[in-house]
């Protein structure tokens, strides 16, 4: 029997309003260091948006502070981002019939999920979910999670919302990698809306994942003072070519696919470095990955939202034909490679 899989019917994203360039930010935070600012200024960021109200003690806040900065800006983000998507959707709140919210730079109770229901005014029956600490790459196993509900329940509408305040985990030291951290990370949320009643937008079609839990200790969040500080590890550039690689084959390889076919490559935007590798490992063209780094340059690394800012930039131009094919791409604590597949 052929399956009715469900397609992204509408994308949305949202920003803080505050903008910061690159020197900003290095005297927001304090890096006097010569290394530092080499850092910033080979990052491949120009802009970057952060939840920080107009005199906030940033970054010398309490962790009462930052937790209820974490609270402010994720609902209203994700409030936005869900708002956009529906909206575009032409779907009411009260038309939804599961929520989904992924986020891992705080933590909440009751949950996202749960506090959008009231923000949102969706109905009072939904069902609902949250998946916490997937890092940069939540928004795929968040997919796959709304991916299965609809399969489950083909009358449903799901929406999914991605949302991170990165700038509520900034841990100012001398270390390499919370430097790099903090030059690339940024705060947003991005939402998509799954069914499979829509008759328009590409279809998911498949997902992938593979760990690698030996280097599960490289990559993710520690504590430090009380204070979520970012673990970051030089190697993960050079450990993400093979985790792709294979990511790709799992993807690709039962459903009768090869690389060549895919038209549109959608990369979470890790960082540069991380683009460069994989870019090079696959062979894929500027143009196959300008989208990406489009992303990375005008919003920076915003964690679990970013690869739904790149289908959404994909989506907006609508150049895709009847018959493409196009691959979502995400690396995150585990250490683990996530991928999804959609055709038009």
């Amino acid at each position: 029997m052929a399956i009715n899989h469900p397609r992204i019917v509408a994308t949305g994203t949202a920003t803080p309003t505050r903008a910061f360039t690159q020197e900003e930010v290095l005297r927001l935070v304090g890096y006097t260091q010569p290394a530092a600012r080499k850092i910033f200024q080979n990052s491949g960021v120009d802009t970057r948006y952060f939840f920080i109200e107009p005199g906030s003690n940033v970054p010398h806040e309490t962790l009462d502070e930052l937790q209820q900065r974490y609270r402010r800006g994720a609902v209203e983000l994700a409030r936005q981002a869900g708002e956009q998507c529906l909206q575009r959707a032409g779907c009411a709140p009260q038309e939804v019939d599961c929520i989904l919210v992924c986020s891992c730079t705080g933590y909440l109770c009751p949950d996202l999920a749960t506090i959008l229901v009231k923000e949102m005014g969706l109905s009072r029956r939904i069902q609902r979910g949250a998946l916490l600490g997937h890092g940069c790459a939540g928004a795929l196993p968040g997919l796959q999670r709304a991916y299965d509900h609809a399969c489950a329940y083909p009358e449903h509408r799901i929406l999914l919302i991605a949302v991170e305040i990165c700038s509520a985990t900034y841990f100012v030291d001398d270390t390499l990698e919370t430097m790099v951290a903090n030059a690339i990370c940024a705060d947003g949320a991005a939402a998509c809306l799954l069914t499979c009643q829509a008759d328009a937008g590409p279809r998911i079609t498949g997902f992938a994942s593979v760990l690698d839990p030996e280097y599960q200790d490289l990559v993710g969040f520690g504590h430090r003072d009380g204070r979520l500080r970012v673990i970051l590890a030089a190697e993960i550039r050079d450990l993400a070519p093979s985790i792709v690689d294979r990511v790709l084959d799992d993807l690709l390889s039962p459903r009768g696919f090869e690389r060549g076919q895919i038209r549109y490559w959608m990369m979470h935007p890790g960082g540069r470095k991380v683009i460069d590798r994989v870019q090079a490992s696959l062979g894929l063209t500027d143009q196959d990955v300008a989208v990406s780094r489009q992303v990375l340059r005008n919003y920076g690394n915003m964690s679990s939202p970013t690869v739904l800012f790149v289908l959404g930039e994909v989506l907006k131009k609508q150049a895709a034909q009847a018959g493409d094919l196009g691959v979502l791409l995400a690396l995150g604590p585990g250490f683990a490679a996530e991928a999804a597949m959609v055709e038009w």
